[in-house]
């Protein structure tokens, strides 16, 4: 069974920068649409950023022009660079992805998630 595996997150103070990434371990026929997601405390899971396997990404308004999300189709891997950070971003970060296994059935798929944690 493939997992996502997240690293990258931390204690950062407010306006410095993390970089999050998100690796799938084992076999797998391909991979579509690949996101990032936060959920803070006492909130709902929400979405950060996602990009497609063309290169096509959508960003949440309160992170954009701070977040770049990027894509590696080689290593089927991506990537949140986090520019800007402030203490609202707090969260923790799950990845996800769009899996499709050998039989072509497309399945969603999360990390176990990594904590971003931004003081003031």
């Amino acid at each position: 069974q493939v997992q996502l595996v997240e690293s990258g997150g931390g204690l950062v103070q407010a306006g410095g920068s993390l970089r999050l990434s998100c690796v799938p371990s084992g076999v797998i026929f391909s991979i579509n649409d690949m996101g990032w997601y936060r959920q803070a405390p006492g909130k709902e899971r929400e979405l950060v950023a996602r990009i497609s396997r063309g290169g096509r990404t959508n960003y949440a308004d309160s992170v954009k022009g701070r977040f770049s999300i990027s894509r590696d189709n080689f290593k089927d891997s991506i990537y949140l660079q986090m520019n800007s950070l402030k203490p609202e971003d707090t969260a923790v970060y799950y990845c996800n992805a769009v899996l499709v296994d050998y039989g072509r059935r497309q399945y969603d798929s999360w990390g176990q998630g990594t904590q971003v944690t931004v003081s003031s």
